[in-house]
C-alpha cells in the first residue's frame, strides 16, 4: 500500500471522483463509424443453405483428453456478452452474415450464421480450389499469433504431411462441401460488446465445392452444438454463459443482430423447450399451427418425425413433413381473397404464388393475408405476420409467394430463417429452452434495452463494428482522454489529496 500526506478530501471520495471520470471517459468514447457489407446484385432470388447431412459428434473433439470441458455459469449476475450486427439479405442472398477478424494483426471474414454447422472455417491462402469471396483468403504466414492444430485422439483424420496437423470435412444436403486443416487464432467479435479478442480453433479450408464455392461470403460461422463451435470454445473457457441470440432483419430492411452470451429476457418472450438429446441440433416440441385463429386438424406427432422440429439458421426457407404442409396450404388458400394465383419466379420450382396483394411492401400484408401461430409444447404461442411465411416474387411486382414448402418425403419439421424475421430468438443452451420475441431487429439494442431495464455500457456503445486488440486501447481520441485522465491524477496528487493503493 502506498501511502501519501492526509490531505482534505478523504480516499473514499477520491476514488469516488476518479471513478466517476472513469466512467465518463469510457461514456465518451465513440468510435461512430458502421462498417457495412453489400453484396453484388446477381439477379437470382433463389440461394437457400441447408444443414449438414452429418452432424458433428457431441462430445468435446479437440480437447485431446476426451473429456468434457463444459462449464456452466450458476450465478445470475450479468455476464460479458459480444453484440455484433447481422448484414445482407436472408431472401435475396439466402443468408446472413456477421463479421469477424481472425490473427494478429486481424484479418476480416463475413461469415454466415449457421446454427446447424460446428465448425467456423475461412478459405486459406493456399487454397487452389475455393471460390472468389467477399474478402481475402485468410493467411496464416501473416499472423503471428497462428498456431496449427496438431495431430490428437480427438481428431476425425490427419494429414500425412510434416505438420500432422487435424483436418476436418463438412457435407451439407445441397451437396455442397467444405475440408480443410485446423488451426487456432486470436478471433476479434467486434466493439459492440465486451467479449475481448480470444483464442479459438478454426478451420481453414483447402477445398469446397457447390454453393460455398459460389457464395459470396467467405465462409461459415459455426453456432451448433458441439466443439469445435465458437460458442463452446467461449463457454469453455468461461467468457460467456452457455447462450447466443439472433435477430433477423424484416422483409423491407433485411440486416439484423446476434448476441454471443446471456442476455436478460425481455418482457413478452415466448419459451420452447429444447431436447439436446433428441438431435445434434437445436430441436423445439411444436404441438401444432394455427391459420387465422383456427387450429389446423394434425396429430401433434406430425412434427415429431424423424429429428422432430429443428431450427436453422443456415436455411433459408421452412420446410414441413407432407401431412403439415398441405393442412397449411389448404387453410391459407381458404383465408385469400381477391388475389390471383400465378408461376412462381423460377419455372424450376413450383412455388405457390399470388398477385393482387393490397400492399407495395412488406408493412400492408396482413391486410390481404393471415397470421400464423405456431404451438409450443406447453400451449405457448408464437404468432407470426406474412413476412414470415412469405417472400417477394421477384419478377411481378407487388405479388408473393409461400416461404413454406414440403420436405419431400422427409418426416422432419425444418425451420429457417424465413419464420424468424423481426424475431429475437434466444438459443439458452444452459437451461435448454429457446425464447421468441417479436421486434424491429434493426433496432433491437434500444428494444432490448428498454424492455430489460438494462443499462449496461454495452447498451450505449458506438455502431463501430470492427475489431479491438488486447493490445489496442482504440482511437487517439481515447489516448487523449487517458492522457487527460493522467493529468487530473497528477493534479489531485500534487494537491495532497489521498489514495489508497
Amino acid at each position: 500500500m502506498a501511502q501519501f500526506p492526509l490531505a482534505p478530501v478523504s480516499s473514499t471520495t477520491a476514488a469516488v471522483l476518479l471513478s466517476n471520470f472513469v466512467l465518463f471517459v469510457w461514456a465518451t468514447v465513440d468510435d461512430s463509424s458502421t462498417v457495412i457489407l453489400h453484396p453484388p446484385h446477381d439477379g437470382s432470388n433463389r440461394h437457400t443453405m441447408f444443414l449438414p447431412l452429418f452432424p458433428s459428434p457431441s462430445s468435446s473433439s479437440f480437447s485431446g483428453d476426451g473429456k468434457s470441458r463444459r462449464r456452466l455459469h450458476t450465478s445470475d449476475a450479468p455476464s460479458p456478452n459480444a453484440r455484433m450486427a447481422l448484414h445482407d439479405d436472408l431472401l435475396f442472398d439466402g443468408y446472413f452474415t456477421t463479421s469477424l477478424w481472425i490473427g494478429s494483426p486481424p484479418q476480416k471474414f463475413a461469415l454466415i450464421v449457421d446454427t446447424g454447422s460446428t465448425v467456423t472455417y475461412v478459405p486459406c491462402s493456399t487454397c487452389q480450389r475455393c471460390g472468389n469471396h467477399q474478402d481475402p483468403k485468410f493467411n496464416p504466414y501473416l499472423s503471428s499469433t497462428y498456431q496449427p492444430v496438431k495431430c490428437n485422439a480427438g481428431c476425425s483424420s490427419c494429414a500425412n504431411d510434416t505438420l500432422q496437423q487435424c483436418l476436418y470435412e463438412r457435407k451439407y444436403a445441397e451437396l455442397s462441401t467444405s475440408s480443410g486443416v485446423l488451426g487456432e487464432d486470436v478471433i476479434s467479435f467486434g466493439n459492440l460488446g465486451q467479449v475481448s479478442p480470444q483464442r479459438s480453433i478454426f478451420g481453414c479450408e483447402n477445398m469446397e465445392t457447390g454453393d460455398l464455392f459460389t457464395q459470396h461470403a467467405d465462409g461459415i460461422m459455426g453456432l451448433g452444438r458441439g466443439d469445435p463451435s465458437i460458442v463452446d470454445q467461449l463457454v469453455d473457457k468461461g467468457v460467456i454463459r452457455d447462450s447466443f441470440s439472433l435477430c433477423y432483419g424484416g422483409m423491407d430492411t433485411g440486416g439484423g443482430a446476434m448476441v454471443l452470451g446471456g442476455i436478460s429476457p425481455p418482457s413478452g418472450m415466448v419459451y420452447a423447450y429444447s431436447d439436446p438429446a433428441r438431435s445434434p441440433y437445436y430441436n423445439i416440441k411444436l404441438r401444432g399451427l394455427h391459420v387465422a385463429g383456427k387450429r389446423l386438424d394434425l396429430n401433434p406427432s406430425v412434427f415429431d418425425g424423424r429429428l422432430g422440429t429443428i431450427l436453422d439458421s443456415g436455411t433459408t426457407y421452412a420446410f414441413l413433413p407432407e401431412a403439415a404442409f398441405l393442412a397449411f396450404k389448404d387453410a391459407i388458400m381458404k383465408e385469400l381473397h381477391n388475389v390471383k394465383q400465378i408461376n412462381g419466379p423460377d419455372p424450376g420450382y413450383n412455388d405457390i404464388c399470388f398477385s393482387g396483394a393490397k400492399s407495395d411492401d412488406g408493412s400492408q400484408l396482413l391486410r390481404t393475408f393471415p397470421t400464423v401461430d405456431m404451438v409450443f409444447g406447453k400451449g405457448q404461442k408464437l404468432s407470426l405476420t406474412p413476412e414470415n411465411y412469405l417472400f417477394p416474387h421477384s419478377m411481378v411486382e407487388g405479388a408473393y409467394c409461400l416461404g413454406i414448402f414440403q420436405n419431400g418425403k422427409d418426416a422432419t419439421t425444418l425451420l429457417g430463417g424465413i419464420l424468424f424475421r423481426n424475431t429475437l430468438v434466444m438459443y439458452d443452451r444452459e437451461h435448454n429452452t429457446i425464447g421468441f420475441w417479436k421486434t424491429n431487429c434493426s433496432d433491437l439494442w434500444g428494444r432490448l434495452d428498454a424492455s430489460t431495464g438494462d443499462m449496461s455500457p454495452a447498451s450505449s456503445a458506438s455502431n463501430n463494428n470492427s475489431p479491438r486488440s488486447s493490445s489496442d486501447v482504440g482511437s487517439g481520441r481515447f489516448i487523449s482522454l487517458q492522457l487527460i485522465a493522467l493529468g487530473i491524477i497528477l493534479f489531485l496528487l500534487s494537491n495532497h489529496y489521498v489514495f489508497c493503493v
